[in-house]
């Protein structure tokens, strides 16, 4: 493994830069190679700027490295995707085409690509979404990625490219800051908590959804992708998840640490977007196939974001 030599596109956003972190303790700063659209100020290991959809510029990095594996996370989320729908699909689909060739053509081995819990919609099951089930997506960031799921399955039927992938419930991390996203309230909360003790949250108080605590999205994204070939028997989208609450119950648990913190509410656009979504996630197939187990409930979260952030 140590000869691997690891990418990361769209290393600047919320799992982007964490993950980066986490690789570079495994496989040492000069294998993994950090790119996003931006150079950021400062990097503790080699940097490339890359826009994902300039395929030219992608083959440039994929040599001049000697890249093995993609962690394909460059995207743009569910609640900024719908202020510029055609540009979302263009920026979600074209990058995944331009890896997914890339392995066919065997340029690189090993490709991650992260999914999410907006392949479901409005008439899938809310309680337990099993791994199969109805996915009517009606959001364009869940559109792009119920296709995505597809060419990633295709691709590895059809080429035997090597593609690995998670359905991403909301997550939640301290080191960085939201990225757009219809869940994002339960990061800005904890900043909110700490800083004015109050929050105005978008979503209604009983809008429960399936969140994950970024160490835990973290330790599910590396255990997939170093499971053996043979334990990855779903090629579209694993389901996985960490636990479930409404702003209701995030903010009581705030409350057993900071008591005065208070909590109001003004739903907006994202409501519509969170109702299409599961409360809960079925995730046996992870458990079962690679031994995936989430080490963090609410309560173990709520703590540790709030000890951080202080």
């Amino acid at each position: 493994m140590a000869t691997d030599k690891i990418l990361i596109v769209g290393s600047q956003g919320q799992i982007g830069l964490e993950l980066t972190q986490e690789l570079r303790a495994i496989y040492g700063n000069d294998n993994v190679i950090a790119s996003d659209v931006k150079a950021p100020e400062q990097s503790n290991g080699p940097f490339e700027t890359l826009d994902i959809m300039d395929k030219n510029r992608l083959d440039e990095i994929f040599k001049k490295h000697n890249v093995t594996q993609v962690y394909l996370l460059a995207a743009l989320l569910s609640a900024t995707a719908e202020k510029n729908p055609r540009f979302a699909w263009d920026l979600n689909m074209e990058g995944l085409f331009n890896v997914l060739n890339a392995a066919k053509d065997g340029v690189i081995k090993k490709v991650y690509w992260p999914s999410s819990i907006a392949v479901f919609g409005p008439t899938t099951p809310k309680k337990n979404t099993p791994q199969y089930t109805v996915m009517e997506p009606n959001t364009i960031y869940g559109i792009s990625k119920q296709a995505g799921e597809r060419y990633c399955e295709y691709y590895n039927q059809k080429y035997g490219v090597d593609v690995r992938s998670i359905r991403y419930p909301g997550l939640i991390g301290h080191k960085s800051a939201p990225g757009g996203g219809t869940t994002d309230y339960a990061v800005h909360i904890y900043h909110e908590a700490i800083k004015n003790k109050t929050y105005e949250c978008f979503l209604s108080a009983d809008t429960e959804l399936p969140m994950m605590y970024m160490p835990d999205a973290l330790k599910a994204t590396i255990n997939l992708m170093e499971a053996p070939a043979e334990q990855v028997k779903i090629r579209s989208s694993y389901n996985v998840t960490g636990m479930s609450f409404n702003p209701e119950e995030i903010a009581a648990e705030i409350r057993k640490h900071i008591p005065e913190f208070t909590i109001s509410y003004n739903p907006d656009f994202r409501q519509a977007i969170a109702d299409s979504w599961p409360q809960s996630i079925d995730d046996l197939q992870a458990r079962e196939h690679w031994g995936w187990k989430p080490q963090y409930d609410l309560a173990s979260m709520t703590k540790d974001m709030l000890d951080n952030l202080k």
